[in-house]
């Protein structure tokens, strides 16, 4: 099996050389943010990221495991719409994460599959489900 690389693990600063390169000894922790996201530095190019760099969590005030849970729910045939109002996140929020789900989807079912339950069908359906929403519909007056 495969093992994926993490942010940390590596520098994603392409301009970098040793972008890409997994366990160079380049990186070091940083500090966290306001939000206590783990910051790294590469010593290499000294720019600095977070943990979230590269992920669908990247620049989200929503907690991770919100935005799992939401997606869960809407592998399991939650609509949209109950959603938002049950979560109070917007739906274009919530159809945002799912595009950028679908971007990452391989890992996004490994967690889905193994915390949430979901089942092969279910995330089958949920795919499909972002092919015919890509685009959400705007209802035409003007």
């Amino acid at each position: 099996m495969d093992k994926f690389a993490k942010p940390g693990e590596f520098c994603p600063n392409e301009a970098c050389r040793d972008y890409g390169k997994l366990q160079r000894g380049n990186l070091q922790r940083f500090g966290k943010t306001r939000r206590r996201v783990q910051r790294f530095r590469c010593t290499t190019c000294h720019r600095t990221f977070t943990e979230t760099t590269g992920t669908i969590f990247f620049y989200k005030h929503t907690p991770e495991d919100e935005i799992l849970e939401t997606l869960a729910l809407l592998a399991e045939g939650s609509r949209i719409s109950s959603l938002s109002r049950a979560k109070g996140h917007k739906e274009d929020t919530i159809l945002e994460w799912l595009r950028e789900a679908a971007q990452h989807a391989e890992q996004i079912e490994d967690v889905l599959m193994a915390n949430y339950k979901v089942k092969r069908a279910q995330l089958d359906a949920l795919w499909s489900y972002v092919g015919n929403k890509g685009e959400k519909k705007v209802s035409g007056n003007g």
